[in-house]
């Protein structure tokens, strides 16, 4: 005879009460009988009794968060996925996301949104909308969902999940169904992630790299160098994303110690120039010393460098000193766009970095070589007591610089699929610097030899080299540039110079493949950029297809994909556009690998022909001085309208206002007002009496100092005796004094019920001269009457404060 299985009853912990009513619907979809006995407890809450087994260290089920993060950026996206490794399977299933330490019995405890990817498979629950759940009760390994993390300043959240299958109720709180991501901190701001798709710009870009040290004595007062403060010669390069200078966890190299260390770029310099495949140009700019100056004082370090579609990161370095081996730099910044553009301008406020070589945790420590050297990770307030940086409370660290990256040129033909608004128009019309020979007076170098043949015969940009000779180095701590120069370059009849043949642009980018499983086709394209003088036709040809494979004989990495949504409307009113269109995963390869079908298309579109030019501006000027002389102000910079305002609309601003920060301004010391004058310390002869203030705001840069806190006075009440005889007549006359006031006392007792009372006593002395005392006096029993009871006739004692004001 089969018995009926004991019925499951969930506990009301924190983690197992947000799961509840998820866990309510997933159950209904169960092979077995459910007994619930609903019990409205607030906001997604529920008790309920399920038949079923509870089962905790198990395996087969996991939640997982693309990419594994340990931390979240406030508003991104996240594909979450919930799977069972065969044979497994599940039928229900609930996901949850709550704020750490939260309940989930309110609407604030839960934290960010999720958005549903395929909804024949998951739903949001019609009792708790936050949570999400199966659409049709069956089978299933896997579910996937997006989750937009909170708004900054929400903390920590628990991502948490439950399993039904069969019988089983699977959940945990700190097991493979429950994911932590803490809000990523802005001491991260600095990281950036490797590119993962190849640059689709044409033709070349130049920068100009400006660093702003924000590194002073009022900013970061703790510890502070005075003598040795700056910040050493900057040194990176503009490279492929096939070498990597530094990067966050990873181990620094031997160049990258000595900037981080000594300061000293000799060695990351010859580092980059054996990568010379790799790297398009090397970045150099002057060390600054001190670390921060006004800028009408000394211009900030700067420096140029360009960018091509092979070579589009950039990366640097600084020594931040004096210091262990704390630097700040950016890592693999990309500076292509994904509309195949260039970008005109990238600030980023900078962090210091621990290079991991030196264990020191102060500024001027001494040299201690961390043994094994650890991977490079920007610091915190929590590293050591001792740090500079510390805060107990875990804040972020103050940035410490800025940089700022400004295209400055773009050279050959350009394809962004994004028209030219009026900033790229009037950087290109602004004149170029010409180059500085940085070729130090110590390099004696023979001329340079005539280039070589382009490396490509096609259109295709290949590469071209000259090279030169050292003839001496008289100065052998200086070092010398590279002997070989490379420059970019295209095969015969490819040149805008040549004016007798066929010109042609670069190949646009392949299309995607026609099919998204198996074998298909693409194309790419490109078009006539100038006819033969002689009036003849152009031969070559303006489109290639080749044939393309996706997911060959649609095996499990295959992705399967949501049909395109409607394309977006024109990005212009007038003229030519772009326009664009999304579908989503709906569901990732069975293997786990990521999916490459292309999410998002977009194509040119035209709309009617423009009939106003746009405004033309001129560059901003240089921003004006400080409206303060200390403290925080405001400064301000223009720029004037170039063309006509009656030929066509010119909204653009003509004026920008940013706050500026000079030195403090210097704060006097405060204080409170003065106490009362304290009694004398004395009963006879000479003492004193003393008042007091305190210091309620110390002086601060450079302000009036604090004058007297305690000030004393002499004070006389009566002159001491000192003749004994006269002395034992007074004490005599004393005591009999005090005889008479017993006796009057006694007889003028206060009358209580059942007893007579003595007189109250003197108040005592005060315990304290200042800062508040106390007093005591009592009231004893006289004469207890036979007929009063012991606890109506008692001694009394009353307690008084004195002596208040501050000492």
């Amino acid at each position: 005879m089969r018995l009926p299985p004991e019925p499951l009853r969930l506990s009301r912990s924190p983690a197992l009460l947000a799961l509840a009513l998820p866990l309510a619907v997933a159950l209904a979809f169960s092979d077995e009988t459910l007994d619930k006995v609903p019990k409205s407890e607030g906001y997604c809450s529920r008790i309920l009794r399920a038949q079923g087994t509870r089962r905790e260290g198990y395996t087969e089920f996991s939640l997982r968060v693309e990419g594994d993060p340990d931390f979240y950026k406030p508003g991104t996206s996240y594909r979450v996925t919930l799977s069972a490794a065969p044979p497994s399977y599940f039928r229900g299933f609930t996901l949850i996301a709550l704020k750490e330490n939260r309940e989930g019995d309110k609407e604030e405890d839960h934290a960010g949104t999720f958005q549903i990817i395929d909804e024949e498979e998951t739903q949001f629950m019609s009792n708790c909308p936050v949570a999400v759940t199966e659409s049709t009760p069956r089978r299933r390994t896997r579910i996937q969902v997006f989750w937009i993390a909170p708004p900054a300043g929400t903390g920590c959240v628990i991502l948490k999940a439950s399993i039904v299958q069969k019988r089983i109720i699977y959940f945990q709180d700190e097991g493979s169904l429950t994911k932590k991501l803490c809000e990523q901190d802005s001491t991260f701001d600095g990281v950036t992630e490797k590119p993962i798709l190849d640059c689709c710009a044409c033709g070349t870009a130049k920068y100009r790299l400006t660093f702003y040290g924000n590194w002073s004595e009022k900013t970061h007062p703790k510890d502070y160098p005075r003598r040795a403060n700056h910040w050493s010669a900057i040194i990176g390069g503009s490279h492929s994303k096939n070498y990597v200078l530094w990067e966050y966890g990873g181990y620094a190299s031997e160049g990258v110690k000595q900037v981080a260390e000594l300061g000293s770029p000799v060695k990351m310099e010859e580092e980059i120039r054996q990568q010379s495949d790799e790297v398009l140009t090397v970045i150099k700019a002057k060390a600054q010393w001190p670390a921060w100056q006004p800028l009408n004082v000394r211009a900030a370090p700067s420096a140029e460098f360009s960018v091509d579609r092979m070579r589009h990161l950039m990366s640097f370095l600084t020594m931040m000193g004096p210091s262990p081996d704390w630097n700040v730099g950016l890592s693999a910044e990309d500076l292509c766009t994904k509309e195949c553009g260039w970008v005109q301008k990238v600030v980023q406020d900078l962090i210091p970095w621990d290079a991991g070589t030196d264990s020191g945790v102060t500024y001027e420590s001494p040299n201690k070589p961390t043994m094994p050297q650890e991977k490079i990770r920007p610091l915190t307030s929590l590293d050591h007591p001792q740090s500079p940086f510390y805060d107990p409370e875990g804040g972020s660290i103050t940035q410490v610089a800025r940089v700022v990256i400004e295209r400055i040129a773009r050279k050959g033909e350009q394809c962004n699929i994004v028209p030219d608004n009026i900033d790229d128009i009037v950087a290109d019309l602004a004149p170029e610097e010409k180059d500085e020979d940085d070729t130090p007076e110590t390099c004696i170098y023979s001329n340079w030899s005539p280039w070589s043949a382009c490396s490509s015969s096609t259109c295709d940009k290949g590469k071209r080299m000259r090279q030169r000779m050292l003839k001496a180095q008289l100065d052998l701590s200086v070092p010398c540039p590279d002997t070989q120069d490379f420059q970019p370059c295209m095969g015969p009849g490819c040149s805008d110079e040549d004016g007798s043949t066929c010109t042609m642009s670069e190949w646009i980018t392949w299309s995607p493949c026609s099919i998204s499983c198996g074998t298909g086709m693409r194309s790419r394209e490109r078009y006539v950029k100038q006819f033969p003088e002689d009036g003849s036709v152009c031969t070559l040809p303006t489109e290639e297809t080749e044939k393309c494979t996706v997911n060959e004989e649609c095996s499990p990495s295959s992705c399967l994909m949501t049909e395109w949504g409607e394309w977006d409307e024109c990005s212009a009113t007038c003229g030519m556009g772009v326009k664009k269109r999304h579908r989503m995963v709906k569901m990732s390869p069975a293997d786990g690998s990521m999916c490459k079908a292309e999410t998002s298309q977009a194509e040119k579109c035209m709309m009617p022909e423009c009939h106003t030019i746009p405004c033309l501006l001129s560059p901003w000027s240089e921003w004006s001085d400080c409206s303060v002389t200390c403290g925080k102000g405001m400064r301000t910079r223009q720029r004037m309208l170039k063309s006509l305002a009656e030929l066509g609309d010119c909204n653009e601003e003509l004026e920008q206002v940013e706050k500026c920060m000079l030195p403090e301004c210097p704060i006097d010391c405060e204080l409170t007002e003065w106490s009362q004058w304290s009694e004398c310390n004395k009963s006879c002869g000479k003492g004193h009496v003393i008042r007091t203030r305190m210091i309620q705001m110390e002086p601060q840069f450079g302000g009036a100092p604090c004058p007297e806190t305690v000030q004393r006075k002499k004070c006389r009440i009566r002159k001491c005796l000192r003749n004994p005889s006269l002395q034992k007549l007074r004490w005599r006359e004393a005591r009999e004094n005090r005889r008479n006031e017993q006796l009057r006392e006694e007889s003028d007792g206060e009358q209580f019920p059942g007893c007579r009372m003595r007189p109250w006593t003197a108040w005592s002395e005060c315990t304290k001269l200042c800062g508040g005392g106390i007093q005591e006096r009592y009231m004893t029993v006289k004469k207890r009457f036979k007929s009063s009871q012991f606890t109506s006739c008692k001694d009394k004692k009353e307690i008084r404060a004195c002596n208040v004001h501050p000492c």
